[in-house]
């Protein structure tokens, strides 16, 4: 059997859905195939507008640094045209005024920088950068219903109209490669049922964290404070998280969270009363300083689900999963849209790494080996959350004395730049985590005390 993607993706590639990683694994693509065909079961938008197969839209977003410079790989220039739609800027540790741990966070002058602008708004920009190709074509408002071929190779799709209901006619769409980038609610394992294949087996790590959103409007500048954000980081024995980034124009994003049995409501008034249950009150004197601009949208789905395509299990040739589709993290981490850049550029370069033929088994792999710092910072955090859940939750062999290890780091990189400047790099995903246990910062972690932090929120930068 010949599955060397290589070389059989030359003809015909079909991506299931038009998220951002789906839009991105066509962009790659596309330097290989004729023709790649994007299926998306919404009707895009014509400008930056939410829309339901994004059910997070509404939501806080953040491109962290490993977003930012795959995305510049990927579409060169793109950081540069996101900057001038007027997304901020906001650099940590230097513009934010941060809690964890019982902590605050020294605002020394920032080691990484995030970009905080509407999430309709940076896919709308990748839409258009990637559709501008001729050799990409979007077919919208059309679902999957199934694969077509066997167990042994996927030979393409089959389509409905959106809406069509389920008895009425399908339609075959033949590939030499299906790409399914159809999100968390991925169908797959169905799919692969319907031609004789094996769906992979899903880990999961569900803390039943819940979060709720509302956009502010800020009427005058605050002469008290320069700082651009706020944040209230939950942990075990402190529950409730949130967070105040700008948007831009005056606007602010507002998230709150809290566990099961206790989300944050999302009635007028009853959403500011339960910021109140943060430890400090700075996130809901903000609060009573700003006006409301929107409803407040609430959000449940945040278990860590990664599902394990690299282990053995009869499953086509011919078939990957990327994004969420593969591997989906608590959104509370902020990684998500990273990750979606950061696996098609590992797609790019499976495909054209000229020391392995790139089969099916090998290219799914690189994108499983993308998202796996992000697993590991968001499923590591989590499974010690109280009445987390899944069979991800169980610890493994070494987590006890890594996670002393990593405590220690966490207690120092609020004070200490040495500790914390690779720590931020290893959670924007520029860096691997291991740079924490570099010589230096080992030394300032297992010898070096805990650096003195501000007793009260620093409204103001160092310096």
């Amino acid at each position: 059997m010949d599955d060397d993607l290589g070389r059989r993706v030359t003809r015909h590639a079909v991506v299931i859905g038009g998220s951002l990683a789906g839009m991105l694994a066509a962009r790659v693509l596309a330097e290989h195939a004729e023709k790649v065909t994007v299926v998306e079961r919404d009707r895009f938008p014509e400008g930056p507008e939410t829309r339901p197969g994004v059910p997070q839209g509404r939501h806080l977003h953040v491109l962290i640094a490993g977003g930012q410079q795959a995305l510049d790989e990927l579409l060169p220039g793109f950081i540069q045209e996101l900057r001038e739609l007027g997304a901020p800027k906001v650099g940590v540790p230097e513009d934010m005024v941060q809690w964890q741990d019982g902590q605050w966070f020294r605002r020394t002058p920032a080691t990484a920088h995030f970009y905080t602008g509407p999430r309709p708004q940076l896919e709308w920009l990748v839409r258009q950068r990637v559709l501008a190709d001729p050799r990409i074509e979007l077919v919208d408002g059309t679902e999957t219903v199934g694969l077509t071929g066997d167990s042994a190779r996927v030979r393409g799709v089959r389509l409905r109209e959106r809406g069509a209901g389920a008895g009425k006619e399908t339609r075959t769409l033949a590939a030499d490669l299906v790409v399914d980038a159809s999100g968390r609610s991925t169908k797959a394992a169905d799919w692969l049922a319907g031609i004789g294949a094996e769906a992979p087996h899903e880990e999961t790590l569900d803390t039943g964290l819940a979060y709720g959103t509302r956009v502010y409007r800020t009427t005058a500048q605050d002469t008290d404070t320069d700082a651009r954000g706020y944040y209230v980081v939950p942990n075990p024995t402190q529950v409730y998280g949130g967070v105040v980034l700008p948007l831009g124009d005056g606007r602010h994003l507002v998230t709150l969270s809290g566990l099961r049995g206790d989300e944050p409501p999302s009635e007028d008034g009853a959403f500011e009363e339960y910021a109140k249950r943060l430890p400090h009150p700075v996130i809901s004197d903000w609060l009573a300083r700003a006006e409301p601009e929107s409803p407040v949208y609430g959000f449940r789905r945040t278990a860590n689900i990664r599902r394990r395509y690299d282990r053995p299990g009869r499953r086509p040739a011919g078939f990957l999963a990327t994004g969420d589709a593969l591997c989906a993290f608590n959104p509370i981490y902020g990684q998500g849209m990273a990750v979606a850049a950061l696996s098609a550029v590992a797609l790019r370069r499976a495909l054209a790494d000229p020391r392995r033929t790139p089969t099916t088994r090998v290219v799914q792999r690189a994108l499983l080996d993308a998202s796996k710092p992000a697993w590991d910072i968001s499923a590591g955090a989590d499974k010690k959350m109280p009445g987390a859940t899944g069979d991800a939750v169980k610890p493994a062999p070494l987590d006890k004395v890594v996670g002393w290890y990593l405590r220690r780091v966490q207690a120092r990189s609020a004070g200490d730049p040495v500790v914390g400047t690779p720590f931020r790099a290893a959670l924007n995903l520029t860096a691997p985590l291991t740079g924490v246990f570099a010589p230096s910062v080992a030394r300032a972690v297992l010898f070096g005390p805990v650096a003195e932090t501000p007793v009260e929120p620093p409204l103001r930068r160092e310096g």
